[in-house]
């Protein structure tokens, strides 16, 4: 309605004074808060030399965007709840207790550790504690490792020295 009156070149008060109403009334009838009763519609669309059909369809369009826009809305509300009910989980508690037991195995620790890092996101409750937990359990294994071929190979232990003399 309020697309007719300005096409016309009216204001509300020309219409409401032609209608003997309201200027309130013109302005909720634009603004959707009520609707012009029949006989008041018949006699807008003949001020604004329209059909009444035109009119009701200004608000047909209105309310078909209306009930595209709650479609829409409904849509991304199902696709919220799904990502809710089935997106990723907290896995923070989970990697963490992994971290402490790949430090008391110590060479499988070495291969455990990183997939724990990987799968560590920034969603997890105890994500920085698990990046530290993380790096602490990959050097106690990297020790492990050290200390197990220093002693296969005998480094770093003490060495003796024989005197091959003359003999």
């Amino acid at each position: 309605m309020k697309e007719t009156r300005q096409k016309k070149g009216v204001s509300q008060s020309t219409v409401a004074e032609h209608l003997n109403i309201s200027r309130q009334s013109i302005s909720k009838w634009e603004n959707n808060s009520s609707y012009p009763d029949l006989d008041n519609l018949v006699r807008l669309s003949e001020y604004y030399e329209v059909t009444v059909d035109d009119l009701l369809k200004e608000n047909q369009g209105l309310k078909k965007k209306i009930e595209e826009n709650n479609e829409k809305i409904k849509d991304s509300q199902k696709k919220l709840a799904y990502i809710q009910a089935n997106g990723e989980r907290d896995e923070g508690l989970v990697l963490l207790m992994l971290n402490l037991l790949s430090c008391l195995i110590a060479p499988l620790g070495l291969f455990i550790t990183p997939i724990i890092l990987k799968r560590n996101k920034a969603t997890n409750t105890f994500y920085k504690l698990v990046f530290v937990a993380g790096v602490i359990s990959l050097l106690v294994n990297l020790f492990g490792l050290y200390a197990h071929l220093g002693n296969l190979f005998h480094w770093g232990g003490p060495s003796s020295v024989e005197y091959i003399g003359n003999q």
